[in-house]
């Protein structure tokens, strides 16, 4: 018979909980005052009433509407991209037979353990060539697809797949490209929302290739825009952490909207029950 989790089982998971969300709530309760509150002897520890006009000043201060608006495409292009792609070769490494396939495979999780570093210098010449400095198409383009996409949908494609399954599509006279629209995506669903949610948030966040390649006064993105935020020779933390949670919002909805599927998809495993 088994037993459900015990008290320190859910003492435990109250404590993770709480630690967890501290940061939100205390990004709310900073942006939610001025600077006089804050920097009082003892801070607040409720949301105050200034979150509404330090908005109003984020907004003011940088272009955070347009922020908002570039990271969304480059981050809802990139997620789109990485899942479809990612499933596509995945599918392949996976089950179909190829001259080089292992080859390829190798060199593709080799690739993981490169520095991305390593390539910003001939990525920026790139991007300087083909005329896309200062545009979204120069932080779009390079995350298209990831080795770490293709290794995850290839893992999960292998164990939720069955081989038996893709040869009785193609027996019952399936072409490839509707094997995989009809037997591989269905089996895949779970994997391809976690893959989307893991990289949508990682595209969201990401502030070091935008800020190489994007103009942050004329095409910011959200993270290029909070650190103009927090420039200068004095921050105005209520005014950041204003910026940050109004740039958190938009992944906390997704998460919300996909947290049941999410959860399923990492808790259950690859495999379909």
């Amino acid at each position: 018979m088994r037993r459900g989790p015990g008290p320190l089982a859910w003492a435990a998971l109250l404590l993770v909980l709480v630690a967890s969300l501290f940061p939100l709530y205390w990004s709310v309760v900073v942006a939610s005052h001025d600077n006089a509150a804050i920097s009082a002897r003892v801070p607040p520890l409720l949301p105050g009433g200034e979150l509404a006009a330090n908005a109003r000043e984020v907004f003011a201060a940088v272009d955070f509407g347009a922020a908002l608006v570039n990271s969304a495409v480059v981050a809802g292009t990139v997620t789109a991209s990485n899942v479809l792609l990612a499933t596509m070769a995945g599918f392949a490494f996976a089950h179909l037979r190829f001259r080089g396939r292992r080859a390829l495979f190798a060199l593709l999780v080799g690739s993981v353990m490169v520095p991305a570093q390593l390539g910003v210098v001939p990525l920026f010449e790139l991007v300087g060539a083909l005329g896309w400095y200062g545009r979204l198409e120069a932080v779009v383009v390079p995350g298209l697809v990831s080795a770490f996409s293709v290794f995850w949908m290839r893992q999960a494609c292998r164990e939720a797949v069955p081989r038996e399954l893709v040869d009785a599509a193609r027996v019952d006279g399936c072409s490839l490209p509707r094997t995989y629209w009809h037997v591989v995506l269905p089996a895949l669903r779970r994997h391809a929302v976690v893959l989307a949610m893991l990289t949508f948030l990682a595209a969201w966040n990401d502030f070091f290739w935008p800020l190489v390649v994007l103009d942050p006064v004329e095409s910011p993105t959200v993270q290029v825009a909070l650190s103009r935020l927090a420039g200068g020779y004095y921050t105005d933390y209520p005014l950041v952490l204003t910026g940050a949670v109004l740039g958190t919002l938009p992944v906390v909805v997704l998460f919300a909207l996909l947290a049941r599927q999410l959860v399923t998809g990492l808790l259950r495993g690859p495999v379909n029950r």
